[in-house]
């Protein structure tokens, strides 16, 4: 389970005070559910809230742990066990072909090459990439790209998947089939997304606004509270 205990995420202000700017929080939550959609307007403190989950942002005040691990002191073990997509792939495709990209995941796994080669094929395969493993990144569509990160991400093991909006930049057809990628995941999912058809799949929906959660519940009634809030 994930906790985050009066967390609070400030940046420096601008002018001659330099107050700081609140970007999330005050936030108390325990995140336990096996699938957790959380929506809100652009810039309400979505992504910021979904960095802190496996350490690429850590609070200002509060501490967020992952098990017994807090990320301030455990961010290392802890993005062993949190693996995180990226809205847009190529933020965290480093490698020129899919092949090389999941491969890359599996070297603290599979010491030699040539089994890791074979492993990632296999992994390819099983997102029904196998056709694409040797192609550019850059010539793969963009639902083609958001399947080898999260093939990528998966290779590396964690028990717990964190997606920030990977079906954004997505045409209906990628969208639909990264989102059926998501939600045959064995590993507990926590996602950011616009999309909510997706959020109404999830088992609970937390809506950020403001940087502060104004509803938490079962998706229907939460997705109505925020569209009631937009409206």
């Amino acid at each position: 389970m994930i906790r985050l205990d009066g967390v609070q995420v400030a940046v420096p202000g601008s002018g001659a005070a330099r107050t700081q700017r609140r970007i999330l929080g005050p936030v108390d939550l325990e995140l336990s559910e096996r699938r957790i959609a959380f929506i809100g307007a652009n810039g309400s403190g979505k992504s910021t809230l979904l960095r802190l989950l496996n350490g690429l942002v850590l609070p200002t005040t509060g501490r967020v742990l992952v098990g017994d691990l807090d990320t301030r002191r455990d961010g290392r073990r802890i993005r062993r066990q949190v693996g995180f997509v990226f809205t847009d792939p190529l933020a965290q495709l480093v490698m020129a072909t899919p092949a090389d990209d999941v491969e890359l995941s599996l070297r603290n796994t599979i010491p030699d090459r040539a089994d890791r080669r074979a492993g990632a094929a296999r992994l390819l395969a099983q997102r029904g990439l196998a056709h694409l493993a040797d192609q550019s990144v850059y010539d793969l569509s963009g639902g083609e790209r958001q399947l080898v990160a999260l093939t990528s991400v998966l290779a590396c093991g964690p028990a717990i998947v964190v997606a920030d909006e990977p079906t954004t930049l997505l045409d209906l057809r990628n969208r639909n089939q990264v989102r059926t990628a998501i939600s045959e995941l064995d590993q507990q999912v926590l996602v950011a997304t616009h999309d909510l058809e997706m959020a109404a799949d999830a088992d609970r929906v937390i809506v950020i606004d403001d940087g502060l959660v104004v509803a938490d519940g079962e998706p229907a009634s939460a997705i109505a509270a925020y569209r009631k809030l937009m409206a």
